[in-house]
């Protein structure tokens, strides 16, 4: 069986700036965001790329026409041997009923209500309604779907597919939690032998979004919602949160059940609603480290709070042992870990795909699950891994190195050669792009379209973050570390292993002044492991550099600029190697470095 997943519409942007204001800013906030497609054949997870690694627009909510072209080519397929299109939204006549209803109900003035009605109208029938996705799937491909092979999944329940098919398709109690799905924001429930039982009593509605509230927080300090709430996150490390925590105090009240509700609802068509509770509790927004850190904190200390008071209700309504986490709010690495060790869960797993960018593949999982021809089994689980997106050969490789070939020099490898080449460079205070194979899934840079350097140097943070990724001298850069090793180095707690950088643990003392480059400035680092088996020649290269320099992590950010989405083509890497203070591109086989100007 073949089943296409497929998550973004035409018109959801357009729509989004004219009724809703989304743009500037707000340019994120809308449906579709995040949009790929993914291709499941007999249940193995074949390919899949995010639509924004080949339109070159960040975060696209477009019609991922690029992707769902080269997921069919990859697998030498047409649009005539798909068996199911998934979508990773359920905007049924149903869920439009209760969308009014909750308009209707709500606390608004008359004139309010029926301008967002009139919204929500041209939204449904222009964009995300069954038969306006189906009109938009033919005008795009070319290919007129068969609607009863085509299964619209509620959004949330293709995330918790999500994580159960990247864990294994192993029983599993889950954690929903992101700004909005079709009605809600958040829910509790769990999978077994794949079949999803969702707590209703525990949903959490849009209007008390945890995550819309942390986008909220994010725009409020002056970046951009639904897109920089990494960066809350990384100041969070340079403050203590203030006791009394003014958002637990005045603004988050928690309820039976795992419930929460905040002092009123965000309002839909004011993001900007809660900014005078925040300068009430914090005092006038300020643009400063100082501010800006302590507001951050805070709502650190806040989602952590709120995301166990769910688990707690979860761990009393399951007796399975094994916890997924997925959604926007998933990413928050920094929360992760903390969640776990409160929890009484022997694991939790946070997949690649967490946050929107998984659910085309989620969406794929559930319609190839719940087809009546399939048995699903978990000892039958084909294996997962990250690396699903397009390749290039050495051909390509040539090609385009010749298409730059008055501005670049290189020599091509061997693959023992690159390792000890690279290793060597490496022990110097030097910035390498490292490109190999298919390109990552997920809005993490895994190893495949990295950025490496030395962890050893305390100023390679700030060298990186000026000169290459043109970003904020206070964020963190992430450690690659062996499997086998990170225990050794960084307190692990319950996880043995964190091959997706989705937790943070504790640098050990007797390491951060071993890797000051790696470790933030609250002496906490975000990992990914890796293995022989995952990524064999990167593996390698780290396990070659350590032995060069007895320091056992190196530097892995993604490979991009600020603003823009990973590398994909070897044009992509070349050119941002070449707009960047980028020392050598190891571009597959071919050890690339710039000419020097006369």
């Amino acid at each position: 069986m073949i089943v296409l997943g497929c998550n973004g519409f035409t018109r959801v942007s357009e729509i989004f700036a004219e009724r809703f204001g989304a743009v500037g800013t707000e340019r994120h906030y809308l449906l579709g965001h995040d949009a790929g497609a993914s291709l499941l054949v007999d249940g193995e997870l074949v390919a899949a790329v995010e639509e924004e690694r080949l339109n070159r627009e960040k975060k696209t909510s477009d019609f991922p026409i690029n992707a769902v072209k080269w997921c069919l080519e990859s697998a030498g397929l047409q649009s005539s041997d798909i068996d199911l299109i998934a979508i990773p939204w359920n905007f049924s006549a149903e869920v439009l009923d209760g969308m009014l209803f909750d308009i209707t109900s709500a606390p608004m003035a008359p004139s309010a209500k029926l301008d967002l009605i009139s919204n929500i109208g041209e939204l449904f029938t222009g964009a995300v309604s069954h038969d306006a996705v189906l009109a938009d799937f033919a005008a795009r491909t070319g290919f007129t779907p068969d609607p009863d092979k085509v299964v619209f999944v509620p959004h949330h329940l293709a995330h918790a597919m999500t994580g159960y098919y990247m864990a294994g398709m192993k029983d599993a109690a889950f954690l929903i939690s992101d700004g909005r799905a079709e009605r809600s924001s958040s829910l509790i429930g769990e999978i077994r032998d794949g079949l999803i039982r969702v707590f209703d009593e525990s949903t959490i509605g849009a209007d008390y979004s945890i995550g819309l509230l942390f986008a909220a927080i994010t725009r409020y300090l002056g970046f951009v919602p639904n897109n920089d709430e990494y960066k809350i996150m990384g100041l969070s490390g340079f403050a203590k949160p203030p006791t009394p925590n003014p958002f637990l105090e005045h603004i988050v009240e928690l309820h039976e059940d795992g419930r929460y509700t905040f002092c009123r609802p965000l309002e839909t068509d004011n993001p900007r609603s809660f900014d005078s509770l925040f300068e009430q509790h914090f005092g006038p927004a300020q643009d400063t480290l100082e501010y800006k850190a302590r507001v951050a904190a805070a709502a650190q200390e806040m989602l952590t709070v709120v995301t166990s008071h769910q688990l707690r209700a979860l761990e009393a309504k399951t007796d399975l042992n094994h916890l997924l986490f997925e959604g926007g709010v998933a990413l928050n690495c920094l929360n992760n870990t903390p969640l776990l060790e409160g929890s009484r869960f022997d694991d939790m797993d946070v997949s690649f795909g967490a946050s929107d960018t998984g659910i085309a593949i989620g969406a794929a999982v559930h319609a190839w699950v719940n087809h009546p021809d399939n048995a699903v089994r978990e000892e039958s689980a084909p294996p997962v891994t990250p690396y699903l997106g397009p390749e290039y050969d050495d051909s390509t490789i040539e090609q385009a190195l010749r298409e730059f070939g008055s501005r670049v020099v290189w020599s091509r490898l061997s693959d023992d050669e690159v390792v000890a080449q690279v290793a060597e460079l490496l022990t110097e205070k030097v910035v390498i792009g490292w490109y190999e194979g298919r390109i990552e899934h997920g809005p993490r840079a895994l190893g495949h379209r990295s950025i490496l350097a030395n962890p050893k140097f305390p100023d390679i943070k700030d060298i990186i973050n000026t000169r290459v990724k043109h970003r904020e001298p206070f964020r963190p850069f992430a450690p690659i570390v062996l499997e086998s090793d990170a225990p050794k180095i960084f307190e692990m707690g319950r996880k043995t292993r964190s091959p997706y950088m989705t937790f943070v643990f504790p640098v050990r003392p007797e390491f951060r002044d071993v890797i000051p480059g790696a470790t933030h400035v609250d002496g906490t680092s975000r990992v990914q492991t890796i293995t022989d088996q995952d990524t064999p020649r990167l593996a390698a290269l780290l396990r070659r550099f350590t032995a060069l320099t007895d320091v056992p992590c190196l530097i892995n950010t993604s490979f991009n600029v600020a603003g823009e989405p990973i590398v994909c083509t070897p044009a992509d890497a070349l050119n941002c190697f070449l707009g960047t203070e980028i020392d050598y591109l190891m571009l597959g086989n071919y050890l690339v470095t710039k000419v020097e100007a006369s």
